[in-house]
């Protein structure tokens, strides 16, 4: 019985060769090797972006290392654990507010409106980032909490170096709790207007004004 011989098909040869040439999966991205600042920036930017997007339990790790086009070990060698990756984040947003708050202390006329101004601007524009520090996202961490009360500080000092709002009359003791009082009310409020409330920057900035200057004088009467 004669053998029949299978009929060669023209460019099938070279259709098999390509097809084992041919990737069965796209090919990994070749890592971009940077320097340690940059790296670490790197790795900063696309943590603060994590955690201002989500909650602090929500965040992978992994997650921030495939983004960044690294192992998850080589992450560590930069931030040994997650916590340590936010805690730099709050620090980096709060160093950024205490820095744009704190150029309007120069300000000879108006220092607290700067201020707030300052304050408000880049809440607004760094919402996010603004609502985890203020807020924290890992429970009662004291380093959260320090890093928190920087900004705090910055706007209590704001209103101190004011001479047309601080309260100067009253006592010491006073003149502490009426100041905090007012940061936490700024602090308290600001979270809402970044959160979508429809108030102008403007409008609340002088609330915001109007009421130290009222609790002052309330203070002032008081003594």
């Amino acid at each position: 019985m004669t053998s029949l011989k299978r009929r060669a098909v023209p460019g099938a040869i070279k259709n098999r060769a390509t097809l084992r040439r041919r990737p069965t999966s796209n090919p990994p991205q070749r890592r971009v090797r940077l320097e340690n600042d940059q790296r670490r920036q790197q790795l900063l930017q696309l943590g603060r972006s994590a955690f201002a997007e989500r909650a602090y339990d929500e965040v992978s790790i992994d997650d921030i290392a495939s983004a960044a086009g690294i192992s998850k070990g080589l992450l560590y060698h930069y931030f040994p654990t997650k916590r340590d990756l936010y805690l730099a984040g709050l620090r980096a947003t709060a160093e950024e507010l205490a820095t744009q708050v704190q150029a309007c202390h120069n300000e000879p006329v108006s220092r607290l409106q700067r201020a707030l101004d300052a304050y408000l601007t880049h809440a607004k524009a760094n919402a996010g980032s603004y609502t985890a520090l203020m807020r924290g996202g890992i429970g009662s961490d004291p380093e959260v909490a320090t890093v928190a009360q920087r900004t705090r500080q910055v706007l209590l000092e704001a209103a101190q170096q004011d001479a047309s709002y601080a309260p100067l009359a009253t006592s010491e003791h006073m003149s502490t709790l009426v100041l905090r009082g007012w940061v936490g009310t700024v602090e308290a409020v600001t979270l809402d207007w970044v959160a979508g409330v429809d108030v102008t920057a403007f409008a609340l900035r002088d609330w915001l004004i109007e009421l130290l200057r009222l609790a002052v004088k309330s203070a002032n009467a008081t003594v």
